[in-house]
């Protein structure tokens, strides 16, 4: 005889599980295995630029698909679980989103690394295209003005901030536009969305002087 889980359970072990492979530091540990610790090279930061500046180009994109998976994993198998429980769909989004924020918690506030961790560009790349279709399109095209950014100016940290505030924009203009999406369903996804965009930009505050100034390091895709 199954033993059917509570809800509330189900999302606590979900969005505990979400956190601890969100927080998995795979800049950190590509780093250790080479012998350099990125929290004392180049920007000091794990993530996949400063890992890719410190340990050669192929990390960097290493790390930024490890960084991406660990936040659409958990959130995608979230998803498939949590909406074939019998609850409302505003509900549902809701408890989504709070697996999913585990998920860039773990990593910009790692356990193993006493809570310093990168910036959470990759990891919320990984989320958004996991909560199909709402961030999914949005997401996409997020990470297409990233690409063409980082190529034309060299500057990952752009490149990340034009891509959140892309987001933000595409998921509006679906907002708006889709028939079937109604704000009583939607509204968790709205705050989620411009949550997690501000927490990015943020985080790229020092970046964002150093743009300013003039000082902020290049770093090329090719």
């Amino acid at each position: 005889m199954l033993i059917k889980i509570p809800l509330v359970y189900q999302v606590a072990g979900l969005a505990l599980l979400s956190y601890f492979i969100g927080s998995i530091p795979f800049g950190f540990l590509l780093g250790r295995f080479k012998g350099i610790d990125l929290r004392r090279q180049g920007s000091n930061n794990i993530g996949a630029t400063n890992a890719g500046r410190v340990l050669g180009k192929k990390y960097f994109f290493l790390v930024l698909f490890l960084d991406a998976a660990k936040g659409f994993i958990p959130t995608l198998i979230a998803g498939q679980i949590l909406f074939r429980a019998n609850a409302s769909r505003p509900l549902m989004n809701m408890l989504w989103l709070i697996v999913a924020f585990c998920a860039i918690a773990g990593h910009n506030w790692p356990c193993w690394l006493k809570f310093k961790g990168g910036k959470g560009v990759a990891t919320s790349l990984g989320v958004v295209l996991a909560i199909y279709p709402y961030y999914t399109f949005p997401g996409l095209i997020a990470f297409g003005v990233w690409i063409v950014l980082v190529k034309l100016t060299s500057y990952v940290s752009l490149g990340s901030i034009a891509a959140a505030a892309s987001f933000l924009f595409g998921y509006l203009f679906l907002l708006i536009t889709q028939s079937t999406w109604t704000f009583a369903d939607q509204w968790p996804l709205l705050l989620f969305a411009s949550f997690m965009v501000s927490v990015l930009i943020l985080r790229h505050w020092s970046n964002i002087r150093r743009l300013r100034t003039g000082t902020e390091n290049k770093f090329s895709l090719e």
